[in-house]
């Protein structure tokens, strides 16, 4: 699979933005979630990101007819060939709440910074702001545009990132806390199942262990995918390689939270019988503190 970088400097495409607490870096966060993505994950739970130009979510329990003056929807089904050839996108530009949203939006760099500066109050227990995706760094020159405005502000800043991009410790001078997921440690399950290998995010885990002060590493636990004894042990070795201290380890749960919206973006949701017993995140944690790895869980 080849990335498409955006490098358009000014502007980032969002699909989402909020806040969290704790789970996107420390303390009250305001969070972007950049649209785009080079991984195809298949249990993704937001499927509406992955497109770099954005994805049309329907409902079709709420659609009405007449929305589409092209002929898009008819009995309450959409036609979404209809759609591509479609610009004015008057289903959501003329017809508000009525089943269909796009929500992918361009915002200027500087709205943003604006935006974040504002909310300046909110940002307590050291909070600031999240940049996660999507992948973020699929639209890298704004995004480092924008972390530089930002910490020249002296607004905390963290960074949700699968670990891709070759230039990504540029990034790290620029970051407080970096988060990184570690999906698999074997490039060819990782390049068949994912559809990208994972020489590049090594390599990048490797450099953040040294290079950056607060690194937390994320193992989605995907059943059959990565969910074994073995699976943990052969992470927990890779781990105890890096300079750990400076490194913490968190184990996700599998969830389908984003099933629905797989279904929403006209896409049948790839992850076929996914189920995590009770327990399991536990016991897989277990064997990982075997290894004096500093685990957290946020």
């Amino acid at each position: 699979m080849v990335p498409y970088y955006n490098t358009n400097m000014s502007i980032l495409k969002i699909f989402q933005k909020g806040w969290n607490y704790s789970q996107d870096g420390p303390g009250n966060r305001l969070v972007y979630h950049l649209q785009g993505c080079n991984m195809r994950c298949p249990w993704c739970s937001n499927p509406e990101g992955l497109s770099k130009d954005g994805t049309l979510m329907v409902d079709e329990g709420k659609l009405v007819d007449a929305v589409c003056p092209n002929g898009a929807i008819q009995n309450q089904k959409i036609d979404r060939s209809i759609c591509l050839s479609c610009h004015s996108r008057e289903c959501i530009t003329k017809n508000k709440n009525l089943g269909i949203r796009f929500p992918c939006q361009r915002y200027s760099v500087k709205s943003l910074i604006a935006e974040v500066q504002r909310a300046g109050s909110l940002f307590y227990d050291g909070g600031g702001v999240t940049l996660t995706g999507g992948e973020a760094t699929m639209q890298f020159e704004a995004v480092k545009e924008l972390l530089s405005a930002l910490k020249a502000s002296n607004i905390n800043t963290a960074l949700e990132t699968n670990g891709t991009h070759p230039r990504l410790p540029e990034l790290f001078p620029l970051l407080d806390t970096l988060i990184m997921d570690m999906k698999h440690y074997e490039p060819g399950i990782h390049q068949q199942v994912i559809g990208i290998g994972n020489s590049v995010i090594i390599g990048n885990i490797k450099k953040a262990a040294v290079e950056h002060a607060d690194t937390w590493l994320r193992i989605p636990l995907i059943p059959g995918f990565n969910d074994s004894d073995d699976d943990a042990h052969q992470f927990a070795n890779f781990f105890k390689q890096l300079s750990y201290e400076k490194v913490s380890i968190e184990v996700l749960a599998y969830h389908e939270f984003g099933k629905v919206k797989w279904n929403q973006c006209g896409m049948e949701y790839p992850f076929k019988n996914g189920c995590l017993s009770n327990g399991r995140r536990k016991e897989y944690t277990d064997i990982l503190k075997k290894y004096e790895l500093n685990l957290i869980h946020t």
